[in-house]
């Protein structure tokens, strides 16, 4: 566990608000900490998928994914027929 300490200047009623409501606590500020830093990695998320979407590359056909399966397959079959 890592301690940090920071000083924060807040308009005196908003100060007394939060800190009645138990805004001003450790546990409070690491349940904002998390939840912010887990919106930006979903908003990061979101940004790559907007940007896979803006490539260009056509959807392989069920022929090529087979194609594709059976080079593997026979590779393999090749590795494990010279022993390696």
């Amino acid at each position: 566990m890592t301690t940090l300490k920071f000083t924060i200047v807040l308009p005196d009623t908003l100060a007394r608000e939060a800190e009645a409501n138990g805004m001003l606590t450790s546990q409070f500020f690491e349940s904002l900490l998390r939840g912010e830093i887990r919106r930006r990695r979903i908003a990061q998320l979101f940004e790559a998928a907007d940007r896979l979407s803006d490539i260009d590359i056509s959807p392989l056909a069920g022929q090529e994914i087979e194609a594709e399966i059976q080079a593997v397959r026979e590779a393999r079959r090749s590795i494990d027929a010279s022993g390696g």
